[in-house]
Order: C-alpha cells, then structure tokens, then sequence
C-alpha cells in the first residue's frame, strides 16, 4: 500500500513538468480585431458603424452566425444586405469583419443536390462534400479566351432546334407573360442533356416551395439530378440571398466550364432577381430610376450573362450556355428590364398567350422570337429544311389572318393555309418529352415534303408518332451523318422520305371508288374526262334562262296592284 502514493506522486510531477514546458514554450500573439455596431435594422438590410476599414461586398458576421454583406461604404457606416433570418438580430449588437468576400462551395459533389445561395444543403443528403470555393462575383473571360459557338445545344423541341437553335455557349433569353409555359422549356432542355455529357445547373429565385419541389420531383423522376445542381431560394427568403443565388449559381457552373465540360445554367427568373434588387437599393436609400429600378440595373445582369462563353481548346474548349427567363406584363415586350436583358443576350424566345389559350404546346411565336448566334452552330441537316419551313409557316400566319374576314381564297392560297396548319400541328410538342434529332428530321423533311397535307388534322399526332417510330429503322449510317457538318446527301433524302412516305399511308384518305370504276375496272379517261365536261356543259344554259325566269313574274304584282 506504501508504493501507491509514491506512484500517484510521480504521475503528478510528469504531468506538471510537462505542463510547465508547454507555459514556457507559449508565446502570447496579439491580434487585431475589427468589431462594429449595428445602428438600426430594416427589412433584409442593416446599418452599421465602427467598420472603417471594411471593402465592398466584404462578409461580415452578426450575432447567431448570420452572414452580412457590406453594399453601401460609406463615411460614417455601412449599409449591409443580410443573408439569413434577422430577426434576433437589434440595434448595439456586434458586427465583426471577416476579410474575404462571399463565395460558395464548388466541385463535382454539388451534382444531384439542392443547396441555397450560401452552399447549405436543403435535401436532407447530409453535408456538401467540397473543397474548393469561388467569389461569386468573378470577372467575366477576356475576348481573346473566348471561341465563335459551333456546337448546337439540343433542346428536344421541335420548334426550338429547327427554327430558333441555340448553340452552346450562347445566352438565349426565354420571356413571356406568367403561366405561359417559360419555365417547362428551360425543364425540357435540361431533361434533354442526359447522356449528352453537359452539366445542369438550374437557379431559381425567389420561386414558390411548392413550385421548386414540384421541378426538382420532374428532374428526378425523369433521372436528371444525376447531371444537376439546383441553387434555390424561396420567396420568404430575404431579398439578399435573392440577389446572390444567380451569381453563386454562375460560380458553380464556371467551375465545371473551366475543367472542360459544357455546361447549360437556367435562370428563373431575372425578374424576381431585379425586383429584389431594387427593393435593396431603396432600402439603403440609393437614388430610383426609370420603374424605380437604381442606375445599374443594367450592369447587375450584364456583368452576370457576360460569364456565359465558350473557351479556346487551349483552356479546355468547355462552354456555359445560359438560359434567362423574364417575365412580361400583358405581352409589353418593350418594357425596362425585357429590353434590358434583350440588349444582352444573343436572342430572345417569346411565348404568346394568344397561342397558349389556342392550345398551341410549346407557345412559341416564331415571328418574334430569333437566334443570333445559333445558326452558325445548326446541324447541316436542320439547316436544309428550316429555311423553307420558317417561310411556310410565317406565309401560313399572314394568310391565316386574312383569311378570317370570310375572303374568298383561290386554290394555292388554301393549299397554303391547310400545309401551315400541319406545320402548327407537327411543332406541337408535349411537355416533358424531348424528341431525338433522327426523329426530328424525320418530321421536318417529311413537313417539307408536304408528306402531311393528305392527313386529316385530327390524326396528326398519330401519324407524327408513326414518323417518330419509322425514324428508329434509318440506317445506322445516315443517322451518322446527322451530327456531321456536312449536308445529307440526295440519297439520304430519299431514304428518309421512303421511311415517312410507308409509315404515313395508312393516315391518308382513301379516294371514294365510283360504281362504274368498280364494275368496269378497264374505263378510259376520255369517257371520264367527256363525262366531267358534259354536266358543265349542262350547266351552262341555267344562268341565261334564271334571269328570265326572275322577269315574268315582276309585271304581276304591278297588274294586281293598278286595279
């Protein structure tokens, strides 16, 4: 029992002599702490004072780890946009600086997850797994580092790919009135990138929840959150984290452009986006402009779109191809930030309403809607039957219009309304249902082909999907040269249009057989023609004897009415 205490006394004494070399090999350093005040708090801003030192769009922490960004620099304070729920927050609490400016987790962990502009989870899939992180305000790439578009983007619609193609590396602006279908293009396009090695990345600000949940249930059901990223913030969020989302959601899509791969963001919608700018901008007493809107309304969505390009092979030849969408007050595409965002981008998509209340599926007016840039990246294969389908149909549009005040129309003038109305009908498109570039073909040459004017309009779905069906059966080496520069050959025409022509006979009405013919299959066709002719001849001598037949009785009346 003696040799207990003699044991616990030498444990103590090692242990306090290691403690005692640690004191003295310590070395207090002093560190500087910039720390402010928070003088009164608005509804997603704060002002601040005690930060002198603070620089523009520098994070700041408030109390309960709620992130701040310094927006006005002032003098005296600073006026920061909060990121997170402020509502504990009060006048005489700490501001701290943090030194660095806001960024976000970037890196192949962030596909297939939903997170807020901040990086945060919000799918209940545990932590992000990154490691890298960029600035979301990035200078956009100089001119000399950015290659012409050649690539196209296939969107899976009909009327999009052959009309308004969008090439990748381009920024091709979606707008139109609410409830017209904006957002299901922008989810067709990114449905249709699957096995087309182009990552996703899809930004929605200040949607609805049930709105975000219902397109993120669409994107995995039809197993495309594998390619995906969705950057979410939902309208009770404050205006701040709305401002940033499309900025992060741009950091994270340049990550994977700047390692090579192509890349399509959707921005929905920018509208949202400056309307919470602007209540910021007012909030921290910046002067309004036209719509209330602040002086640099423009350069907020320039500096951000002029991110989307496609680089040189010598830095990787990846490409962001952006797809903004804006929403319009009844049809006024001229307004502030439509004409705005018009300006910027390389073409527009404009969806009518009037289309839209017609049942016209995707509501796209071809009139006016253009692509700058996408042209020069269009298959060889649209590009020799778009031309003559884009003049039909705007020949169809004009004639249709005239053609309602009852005017009496010759037989080319109804030739070309009855071919516009299987051009309408063939452009139609479900949602959520790309179609693949053989059968595309398949239908437009077929289109181009007038194959489609002897079907009745109400079975032209049915014999679109008997073309789809036939398309599978093009030979594997015509089908090649679809994603070729080269135009398809006659050969190839007359390939495709053999399959159409088969698979559309059973859609075409059959000519009423007359009780002659059907007696006397051997009937000449002068006898036919002679027969033809003889009831015109008979019906010549009627004109010239209904006139008399209207004079005899006028004298009667006039011989009742003397007596």
């Amino acid at each position: 029992m003696s040799a207990v205490p003699g044991q616990l006394q030498s444990a103590f004494d090692r242990a306090f002599a290691g403690m005692s070399e640690v004191r003295q090999a310590f070395t207090p350093q002093i560190s500087t702490r910039e720390v402010g005040t928070i003088v009164s708090i608005a509804t997603g801003i704060a002002k601040v004072s005690g930060l002198p030192s603070v620089g523009f769009e520098e994070l700041v922490t408030f109390p309960g780890d709620v992130l701040g960004m310094a927006f006005n620099v002032d003098e005296h304070e600073i006026g920061v946009v909060l990121l997170g729920d402020y509502w504990h927050l009060h006048a005489g609490a700490e501001v701290e600086r943090t030194g660095r400016v806001m960024d976000v987790a970037v890196g192949v962990g962030l596909l297939g997850r939903v997170i807020d502009p901040l990086g945060r989870p919000l799918d209940d899939n545990g932590p992000v797994s990154t490691s890298e992180r960029l600035p979301i305000e990035r200078p956009a790439p100089p001119i000399m580092d950015r290659s012409p578009v050649t690539v196209p983007l296939q969107t899976g619609i009909k009327v999009l790919d052959a009309l308004i193609p969008i090439g990748r590396g381009q920024r091709e602006l979606i707008l139109g009135d609410r409830q017209t279908g904006k957002t299901a293009i922008a989810i067709d396009t990114v449905l249709n990138q699957r096995g087309q090695n182009v990552v996703c990345v899809y930004c929605a600000i200040g949607q609805r929840a049930s709105a975000i949940a219902k397109t993120v249930a669409i994107l995995r059901d039809k197993g495309a959150m594998d390619h995906t990223v969705v950057v979410v913030t939902e309208g009770n969020d404050p205006p701040g984290l709305a401002f940033i989302a499309p900025y992060a959601a741009t950091s994270i899509a340049e990550h994977f452009m700047e390692a090579g791969r192509d890349v399509l963001i959707v921005y929905d919608d920018l509208t949202h986006h400056a309307r919470a700018y602007r209540e910021l901008s007012l909030l921290l007493r910046r002067p309004p402009g036209r719509e209330a809107f602040p002086g640099d309304i423009f350069y907020i969505h320039s500096r951000m779109l002029e991110r989307a390009t496609h680089l040189r092979p010598e830095l990787g030849n990846g490409s962001l191809t952006a797809l903004p969408i804006i929403e319009t007050e009844a049809q006024n595409i001229s307004a502030y930030i439509p004409t705005n965002l018009i300006s910027i981008t390389d073409g527009q998509i404009y969806l009518s309403p009037s289309l839209f209340e017609l049942g016209v599926l995707p509501a796209v007016d071809v009139g006016k809607s253009v692509s700058r840039v996408g042209g020069k990246a269009q298959r060889a294969a649209y590009r020799a039957v778009a031309g003559d389908l884009k003049l039909g149909y705007a020949q169809f549009e004009e004639l249709e219009t005239f053609a309602r005040f009852g005017a009496r129309l010759d037989d080319d003038t109804r030739k070309s309304i009855e071919h516009g109305r299987r051009i309408r009908a063939c452009l139609k498109q479900q949602e959520f249902a790309p179609v693949s570039v053989p059968a595309q073909i398949a239908v437009l040459l077929a289109l181009t082909a007038r194959l489609f004017d002897q079907v009745p309009l109400d079975r032209m779905r049915e014999a679109e999907h008997a073309v789809h069906d036939a398309a599978a059966h093009i030979p594997a080496d015509v089908s090649a040269r679809f994603d070729t520069a080269g135009a398809l050959s006659d050969d190839d025409r007359t390939t495709i249009l053999a399959l159409a022509r088969k698979a559309l006979e059973p859609f075409e009405p059959q000519a009423p057989v007359a009780p002659a013919a059907k007696a006397e299959g051997h009937v000449d066709a002068a006898p036919t023609a002679a027969s033809e002719a003889s009831p015109k001849a008979a019906r010549k001598p009627e004109p010239e004897s209904a006139p008399t037949a209207e004079a005899e009785p006028k004298p009667e009346p006039e011989a009742t009415a003397t007596p």
